[in-house]
């Protein structure tokens, strides 16, 4: 792997080999969805606790300070959206030349395996991946699954997840399931996994997150569970402390309500 590539990926990989990401690149197909009205105003706080943000260039440009030192995960994919006639016929919507304008740390583009639109999302991923190749930009392939959740089991990520390595992704996000050793196991490159939609209570965030590294995930790339929760700062840290501190879930909830507690 080349020194720039690597480079960039262990910006978001920390030494420990964990990642906490946070992401807020929901409205490029579902608009401005609660609690995401202004991206700046939501990150503001934060931002210091994550070790990297997956977002849009539009969000990048018009809400992050330029000032910010963490690495920013470029959304590159897009073209669909949730009142359009299906969530998988998205394409390449950003340059690979933008992305490094933007000073990306890495660049996303969802996989939608077993859709009619399989082959051009798995062929998008293998044009990025030349291109990050020759740029030194990793890219991490994203196994979406649209409005079908009932494809989130071991079996399917599985291969999802196998294919994204065998086209050349850096790393990949995906579901946390049953069996998820068995996803991971069989992924050549690291699994971060998705914080999907808002968990009934903070300990099922805590015990997917501590499940999930427990079984071969590197970390979580969590969004609705941390910024849609009215102490999103207390929810960052308690999950922070699970992903570099090897707190356990309950550990986290102490850290949790210790954080409300403070007005967190």
């Amino acid at each position: 792997m080349d020194w720039g590539l690597s480079n960039r990926l262990s910006r978001i990989i920390r030494p420990d080999g964990r990642t906490l990401m946070l992401a807020v690149d929901h409205g490029y197909f579902l608009g401005p969805i609660h609690k995401l009205e202004n991206v700046g105003r939501t990150v503001a706080a934060l931002l210091p606790h994550a070790d990297a943000l997956m977002l849009t260039r539009g969000a990048l440009r018009s809400q992050i300070p330029a000032s910010t030192d963490r690495p920013m995960v470029l959304r590159v994919s897009g073209g669909v959206s949730v009142v359009g006639p299906d969530l998988a016929d998205e394409g390449i919507s950003v340059s690979m030349e933008d992305a490094v304008r933007c000073n990306a740390s890495a660049v996303a583009i969802s996989i939608f395996v077993g859709t009619p639109y399989e082959r051009q999302t798995l062929l998008g991923l293998s044009e990025l991946v030349d291109e990050g190749m020759a740029l030194g930009m990793p890219v991490l392939a994203v196994t979406a699954v649209g409005k079908e959740l009932d494809k989130r089991d071991a079996r399917y990520l599985s291969l999802c997840c196998r294919i994204a390595a065998e086209m050349g992704a850096s790393f990949v996000k995906t579901y946390y399931c049953d069996e998820f050793e068995k996803v991971a196991s069989t992924c050549p490159v690291p699994c971060v996994i998705a914080g999907g939609p808002r968990l009934e209570t903070e300990m099922d965030a805590f015990e997917m997150t501590d499940n999930a590294l427990a079984r071969g995930a590197v970390g979580v790339d969590m969004g609705r569970n941390i910024w849609q929760h009215a102490n999103a700062l207390s929810m960052i840290r308690a999950v922070r402390a699970i992903v570099h501190e090897g707190a356990t879930p309950k550990q986290a909830k102490e850290i949790f309500d210790d954080g409300v507690n403070r007005g967190e």
